[in-house]
């Protein structure tokens, strides 16, 4: 039930371990701060790491008659939850389905979920290009989806990927929004140099490859880290980082491609 849901972005990878999830959760996060609604889909059935991103283990969904109502992190439910990871009775519970069982179940989250009135709807999907991301996107066809957001490393592994999933959003008709290069460099705590531990510019080649913004490059911070298993935004608690930064970027990106928030 995506009705009430103005914007739907996906955000993809072509390989699991580039920090995929963090990117969305950070980003819902960071969108609910500038003042809008915001919806977080974790489908990545493998690895549902949101509700433990998000400090959202152990809380109960539940079925009413318009379907699945989601987990809101607070009482302005200004963000809204949903993840395979709320079915678990433990985290380490592996997720051992068949591919019909998967299509069935990204479905029924796709299409069953009660969202109330939304701007935005971020969907962290899988790592890869298999059946869950063919099916997301059958069933995202016939609602409005502003495109993909694509998650990167600087690595040369990594990047090979990724260029498998450019090709796959092309084959798809997917719109690729941009690229946004992650773990690129290593944010000392204490002098807040930045010193790239890995390779550097990957991200960059690829957008120039693909013809695609690059969005930003976001830097191994552990400040941020700390910041897991709650709901703080970095925009609020480290607003002057260099990922704080990046995301104020990309929310404007998206601003550029979408209308004016609902609680305006």
């Amino acid at each position: 039930m995506l009705d009430k849901v103005r914007n739907v972005i996906v955000v993809l990878s072509g390989k699991g371990g580039v920090g995929k999830s963090t990117v969305s959760t950070q980003l819902a996060l960071a969108l609910r701060a500038t003042g809008y609604k915001v919806g977080l889909l974790d489908i990545d059935l493998c690895g549902p790491s949101v509700p433990h991103l998000l400090g959202l283990e152990g809380r109960d969904i539940y079925q009413c008659d318009d379907g699945w109502v989601p987990i809101y992190t607070d009482e302005s439910k200004t963000l809204a939850v949903m993840s395979i990871g709320f079915l678990l009775k433990n985290r380490n519970d592996p997720v051992i389905w068949r591919g019909p069982k998967k299509t069935m179940m990204i479905k029924q989250f796709l299409t069953d979920v009660k969202w109330e009135d939304l701007d935005y709807l971020i969907i962290d999907t899988p790592p890869g290009t298999s059946d869950e991301h063919i099916t997301v996107m059958e069933c995202l066809r016939e609602v409005p989806c502003n495109g993909a957001i694509i998650v990167t490393t600087p690595q040369g592994v990594a990047l090979d990927d990724v260029r498998k999933e450019l090709t796959f959003c092309k084959k798809t008709g997917i719109k690729v929004l941009g690229i946004v290069e992650n773990m690129s460099g290593f944010v000392c705590p204490h002098c807040n140099d930045c010193t790239n531990i890995f390779s550097s510019l990957g991200g960059t080649e690829l957008a120039q490859l693909a013809q695609v913004p690059l969005l930003g490059t976001l830097p191994i911070d552990p400040r941020v880290g700390v910041l897991a298993g709650s709901t703080a935004s970095v925009l609020n608690e480290l607003a002057d980082s260099s990922t704080a930064q990046v995301l104020r970027s990309i929310v404007q990106h998206l601003d550029g491609l979408t209308a004016v928030p609902t609680s305006a």
